[in-house]
């Protein structure tokens, strides 16, 4: 089996010498490339294509969420893992929207990382449980969001189908949970995709934070 190719986007030497430590080690990941500057990962991105690139949130020049974006319309069948030392829900939100798969602080365990690379390598969606409290925390805070009418066309069922996507979570893992099989989830998924005219995992994960239905 092939590893999973990386790419390092960082403007400190440093944290990138870090991050070389730890992913050289593994036996399924190789590091295919590195950048300090969002327009050098472009530049590297389209030329080696790596499947998941560490991004860091702030950077001079073209920071994270603009150097994702730009990304993932160059190359988007590579996943995006925000890695930051920012855990405000704002900046979660505008990495997902530009199109990352996955947010991860840098003070996040070594295991928690390599764990959302995983993830986002098999096409899911990882937020760090740090993350995801900070979202409800916000949501709370605000008093809820306000919820756009199509949401009352979801079922209490889809809801809860939508909460545990949003969380990362397989169609079987989510069929445990809720006591059904993953067929059922399938099914509920493509219903919950039908009514909110939303097809990627990332995408409905989006809609789930946007309207507070994520829990820690």
């Amino acid at each position: 089996m092939s590893p999973i190719t990386l790419m390092l986007v960082d403007d400190h030497d440093i944290v990138r010498a870090g991050l070389r430590m730890l992913l050289d080690a593994q036996p399924d990941m190789e590091i295919v490339a590195e950048a300090g500057s969002g327009a050098e990962a472009l530049r590297a991105a389209s030329t080696c294509r790596p499947d998941v690139v560490l991004m860091d949130v702030t950077m001079p020049e073209m920071n994270g969420i603009e150097t994702t974006r730009q990304l993932k319309q160059r190359c988007p069948d590579t996943r995006v893992l925000a890695l930051t030392i920012h855990e405000e829900a704002e900046y979660l939100l505008q990495m997902l929207e530009a199109g990352a798969s996955g947010y991860v602080p840098k003070r996040a365990a070594p295991d928690d990382l390599l764990n959302a690379i995983q993830s986002v390598y098999q096409g899911q969606v990882y937020l760090h449980a740090s993350v995801a409290g900070a979202l409800v925390d916000n949501y709370l805070q605000r008093g809820g969001a306000a919820k756009p009418e199509n949401n009352s066309t979801l079922t209490s069922r889809e809801i809860e189908v939508l909460t545990l996507i949003a969380q990362g979570l397989t169609n079987k893992q989510i069929g445990e949970h809720l006591g059904i099989s993953p067929r059922t989830v399938a099914r509920h998924r493509d219903n919950i995709s039908a009514k909110l005219k939303l097809s990627t995992r990332s995408d409905l994960t989006r809609y789930a934070i946007q309207q507070g239905f994520v829990s820690a």
